[in-house]
């Protein structure tokens, strides 16, 4: 009781402090951690060019009221299928998948599957939009190694807008290889979605959108799965955390403290990051986590039957504000009995054969990440100049460095390079001027650029051709124009052919539909049992994705007797008339023999001409390999 007292007593101390810009919230740790929906397939079909099982989903995108703040007001969000977080897709590798995203919100939208190296069309392009009223239909690989993936809004100018009301949840890839190790699963194995929101007095969002905000929306309340300041009761045993950062614009550094014993960090062990597991456990008592990140962890919670541990945050990390909550994030309430043994052994020092890239030096692009003149821009370039938004070609397949850096005084970046795996070679500048010993061992798509920071990080461009993005995951500098296109460009004497090509992520044959409201409800029409069934077969007559793991292997055969050419990347370029004219040139700077889309616009294409879109069969094996390819 005096323990109780103690604490009841510290936090009511904090709770009287005037850094609030919410209304005070006065609620810590006494309401329970929500656990997101798993997601079931409405249907499933067989893929015929796989023999393996292709899941059809939908998913409803549509407000909902949720009570947040005890004494005020319902909370008007915006979430997929009404949920904030949204449901959780748990997919197995190997099994396709087709998720029609149907829009009843406010306002339009795009859907990345962050970490998914979908195609083009299914990326989330942001002008690639859905408006109110239409669906579109997404359609997935899932046959990369196991990991952390979350699907989120896109839209051009309003992902922060949309995300911040809601709009993300996890989706979960496992594998037989990563199955194998018996981590702690089922009720020890927890998905924890972090977030931070500003909320006006009557317990409505403050709107960054309406407001005007430019530059962060740090959020002075924070949120794991959707309830601000959880609690989560936990057995007196090991437990395996999916950790994301769904936050707009906040960072944080957690560690681990019993609630007698705050200045003695805690120990846990990461063993996966965005893109899978790592190559061997890091134990660590510190845990960078920036926007769109995601870092697994264990914990053994056994020396603490009975007790309180809470999960600690540097309130004011990087360029973010402190307030008067922000030095904590939730709470473990460890009983004292273990209810299964199971999946509770010694966490594997190895943990997998990580497939790093073939280690180079040469930096083949630089990459400026600032604010100036009012504007956030990489290399003076904003997302709106289209003439020089697609800032770099490299060759498909090809193995670049590219060095990020940034020179934006006061604020942090976390940069996403979407399609790709990287591995982080070196950071310099700032105050942690180091790779830190769990990034060292992973590959990522998302790397944190603190103040002052350059990091160069090592990828191969694959396995597709095509339009992608690459930007600041601080939605808001994102919606201001802190992102750019690269355009992974094809091979001429590749001898690799392939039935259907996505190089453009605009192609109108793939965009969002309008539908009846009549249809929907009725399952007519475009949501009739014939129209999904014909839909299915549609994509899966495509051959998106059936021979991946074939093809990443004679990418990597090609690329291993031939070397990349010297690329140089530049800030501007002379007025064009195409919208996709690159500012990135090579010595042989043949663009129309070099880039297989240099003449396909980024935000409009020609008539639909299959004759150009799709290819005779392919030369080499067909056999598909789905279950094999990991990256």
């Amino acid at each position: 009781m005096l323990i109780n007292a103690l604490l009841f007593s510290s936090f009511a101390t904090l709770s009287l402090a005037k850094d609030w810009e919410s209304p005070e919230y006065k609620y810590f740790f006494q309401f329970p951690l929500p656990l997101p929906s798993t997601k079931s397939p409405l249907k499933t079909f067989t893929n015929p060019a796989t023999g393996n099982p292709i899941d059809y989903y939908e998913v409803d995108i549509k407000p909902v009221e949720q009570q947040l703040y005890p004494g005020l007001g319902k909370t008007r969000l915006v979430g997929y299928d009404g949920q904030v977080p949204g449901p959780t897709f748990r997919m197995t590798q190997g099994r396709e998948a087709i998720v029609r995203f149907i829009n009843h919100a406010d306002r339009a939208n795009s859907v990345h599957l962050h970490g998914s190296y979908s195609r083009a069309p299914f990326d989330g392009w942001a002008e690639d939009t859905t408006e109110p009223g239409q669906y579109k239909d997404y359609y997935y690989p899932n046959v990369q190694a196991a990991r952390t993936l979350w699907y989120h809004d896109h839209a051009i100018d309003h992902t922060a807008e949309n995300a911040y009301f809601g709009q993300a949840g996890f989706y979960i890839l496992s594998d037989p290889e990563e199955q194998a190790l018996n981590l702690p699963s089922g009720k020890y194995e927890v998905a924890l979605g972090l977030s931070s929101r500003r909320y006006n007095k009557d317990g409505s969002l403050w709107d960054p959108e309406k407001n005007g905000e430019k530059t962060s929306i740090y959020g002075d309340v924070f949120h794991v799965n959707g309830q601000p300041w959880p609690y989560l009761k936990v057995e007196p045993r090991k437990y395996r955390f999916r950790f994301l950062n769904s936050a707009v614009s906040r960072s944080f550094e957690l560690s681990l403290v019993e609630d007698t014993k705050t200045s003695t960090k805690i120990p846990m062990t990461v063993i996966g990051s965005d893109t899978g597991l790592l190559l061997n456990s890091v134990q660590t008592t510190d845990l960078d986590i920036s926007m769109a990140e995601r870092w697994e962890v264990v914990i053994d919670f056994a020396s603490y039957a009975g007790k309180n541990l809470t999960f600690k945050n540097v309130g004011d990390i990087g360029a973010d504000t402190k307030y008067a909550g922000t030095d904590r994030v939730m709470r473990f309430v460890v009983g004292t009995v273990v209810t299964s043994t199971e999946n509770n052994g010694p966490i594997p020092s190895k943990l997998r054969d990580v497939p790093f890239p073939p280690f180079k030096t040469t930096v083949d692009r630089h990459f400026r990440f600032e604010s100036s003149g009012g504007q956030w821009k990489i290399n003076g370039v904003t997302w709106a100049d289209e003439a020089n938004r697609v800032m770099a070609k490299p060759l498909r397949g090809a193995i670049e460095v590219w060095e990020l850096e940034n020179s934006s005084g006061g604020w942090t970046h976390p940069i996403h390079i979407h399609l790709i795996d990287f591995q982080i070679i070196s950071r310099t500048g700032g105050q942690r001027n180091t790779v830190l010993p769990y990034e060292k061992v992973a590959l990522k798509d998302v790397v944190w650029l603190g103040k002052g920071e350059t990091v160069k990080v090592i990828a191969r461009y694959a396995p597709w051709d095509g339009l992608y993005m690459f930007h600041c995951h601080n939605l808001i500098h994102e919606d201001h124009e802190m992102m750019a296109a690269f355009n992974v460009t094809g091979l001429e004497d590749f001898g690799y052919t392939e039935k259907t090509h996505f190089i453009d992520p605009m192609e109108p044959r793939y965009r969002a539909k309008s539908f009846s409201a009549t249809d929907l409800t009725d399952r007519t029409g475009d949501f009739s049992d014939s129209a999904i069934e014909d839909k299915v077969n549609y994509f899966t007559d495509l051959d998106a994705y059936s021979d991946v793991s074939e093809l990443e292997e004679e990418l990597e055969e090609y690329w291993s007797t031939r070397s990349a050419t010297t690329l140089q990347t530049v800030t501007t370029s002379k007025s064009s008339s195409s919208k996709t004219t690159s500012s990135t040139k090579t010595k042989d700077d043949d663009d129309d023999k070099k880039t297989s889309s240099s003449k396909t616009s980024s935000t409009k294409t020609k008539d639909d001409d299959d004759d150009k879109k799709t290819t005779s069969k392919k030369t080499s094996s067909t056999k598909a390999t789905t279950t094999s390819t990991k990256r």
